[in-house]
C-alpha cells in the first residue's frame, strides 16, 4: 500500500508532540515515538495515540517533514528562513529545482 501524499492535520508542532528538538535525527525521532506510544497506548488513549502517530508520520518521512516545515506557521523555522532568504534574492519565480525534485507535487 502506498503512502498518502496528504499530511495529517495537527494543532501542535509534531516536534512538540514527540518532545524532540528541531534538529532531531531519525533515530532520536523514532526513540521518542516508541517512548510516547508506551506512555499512551492506543487501547487506553486512542486520541492521544493518533496525534503521536501523525506526528511521527510527518517527522519520519523526509518529504513530509519538508512539506511541514515549508507550511509551518513558525517563521523562525530553519527551512522557512532559508527559503524566505532565497526568495528575496531570486529573480525567477517557483521553487528551487532541488526542492521540486524532493517534493514532486
Amino acid at each position: 500500500m502506498g503512502k498518502s501524499s496528504i499530511l495529517p492535520q495537527l494543532d501542535d508542532d509534531p516536534r512538540k508532540i514527540l518532545g524532540v528538538p528541531e534538529d532531531a535525527g531519525r533515530e532520536e525521532i523514532r526513540a521518542a515515538y516508541l517512548e510516547k506510544i508506551k506512555q499512551y497506548p492506543p487501547d487506553r488513549t486512542p486520541g492521544e495515540f493518533e496525534r503521536i502517530r501523525d506526528a511521527y508520520t510527518i517527522l519520519s518521512d523526509p518529504r513530509s517533514r519538508i512539506r511541514f516545515l515549508m507550511h509551518s506557521s513558525d517563521p523562525e523555522a530553519p527551512l522557512v528562513k532559508l527559503i524566505e532568504g532565497r526568495e528575496k534574492t531570486r529573480r525567477h519565480v517557483g521553487p528551487e529545482p532541488w526542492l521540486s525534485a524532493m517534493i514532486k507535487r
